[in-house]
């Protein structure tokens, strides 16, 4: 279950599901699902799926209820897959990515899971080939 510290509504610069991870959209105040671990991402889509031009509520701060995209494991840094589903945060090696937060259970693709939301820049361990 979600803990809403801080949810913000924007307008949906497409079709968002609830759970989504979303980035910013083309326009100050547009909000779309992230496509990327390079986006610019904002939050959670939070409550209800909002539909191109509708109101979107993102949860920015708090614990979001998360769609995965890929197997996670509990501690893992979380960030987006091409459709706005959390996957772990796996950089190559000395390459950053963002990250959304932190995965507080272990979870597969296509279930939901707790993330404690907190944007960082995580870097790939070890030496670029």
């Amino acid at each position: 279950m979600s803990n809403p510290i801080l949810v913000k509504s924007y307008t949906a610069g497409e079709a968002v599901e609830e759970g989504r991870i979303v980035c910013f959209g083309n326009a100050d105040g547009v909000a779309v699902k992230a496509a990327a671990a390079t986006d610019a991402l904002i939050g959670v889509a939070y409550s209800l799926p909002a539909a191109s031009g509708e109101r979107l509520d993102v949860m920015i701060q708090g614990i979001a209820d998360v769609m995965l995209g890929g197997t996670v494991a509990r501690g893992d840094f979380i960030t987006s897959d091409a459709n706005g589903k959390g996957v772990k945060a796996d950089p190559a090696a000395a390459v950053n990515c963002r990250a959304l937060g932190v995965a507080l259970e272990s979870g597969a693709s296509g279930e939901i899971i707790p993330v404690l939301l907190g944007a960082v820049i995580v870097q790939g361990e070890g030496v670029p080939a």
